[in-house]
């Protein structure tokens, strides 16, 4: 079962949360960019896709990844506006009264 997980895990990318995060904060890109030694990278770091978050040999192949299909779909989903809270629970019908709620009837039963 070991190698199984292994092999799953071998190619895995960031996630789109993290890809997305990368995008909105310079900062955020540059904190992930040092972790990684240039040496131990492809073409020393230099040729790097921000949205699959991959590093390239040469300025080719990054421009041939570009023009891929896979390259094509993650932008697509990158562009999408990201699942929140607020979204899932109104999915469910939580929190869909937007603030305004009907008049409660208020019953005496002092009578």
């Amino acid at each position: 079962m070991g190698a199984l997980r292994r092999i799953k895990t071998k190619r895995r990318t960031r996630d789109y949360d993290q890809v997305r995060a990368d995008i909105d904060t310079p900062k955020h890109l540059a904190q992930y960019k040092a972790t990684k030694d240039p040496e131990d990278l492809p073409g020393l770091g230099q040729h790097y896709c921000v949205e699959c978050s991959k590093w390239f040999e040469s300025e080719h192949n990054l421009v041939a990844h570009a023009k891929g299909k896979n390259h094509k779909r993650r932008v697509r989903l990158l562009r999408e506006e990201p699942h929140t809270q607020k979204v899932a629970e109104a999915a469910v019908g939580l929190g869909t009264d937007n603030g305004v709620r009907s008049e409660e009837i208020v019953v005496d039963m002092e009578d």
